[in-house]
């Protein structure tokens, strides 16, 4: 049924798809690393059970914290 609706609604103009999601690829100066397979839209960066981001990196197999806290948009733990 969903799918005759978009039909339907493509064939009258009034379908308009949802643009990508734009992520921010220079921040403070550093250029930041971005991953089309996170849904942060950057390697590293993770959104946690209290809806913040957190950056994390992998120190001699041990899961780390950088920035040491959490952050209220997915830019500001790419920076960390």
């Amino acid at each position: 049924a969903v799918e005759a609706a978009v039909a339907y609604a493509r064939a009258v103009g009034e379908y308009q798809p949802q643009p990508p999601p734009t992520v921010a690829t220079e921040a403070e100066g550093l250029r930041l690393h971005l991953s089309s397979s996170s849904v942060t839209g950057y390697r590293n960066v993770f959104k946690n059970r209290h809806s913040k981001f957190v950056a994390r990196h992998k120190v001699d197999g041990r899961k780390v914290c950088l920035g040491g806290r959490s952050f209220d948009t997915a830019v500001e733990a790419a920076v960390a």
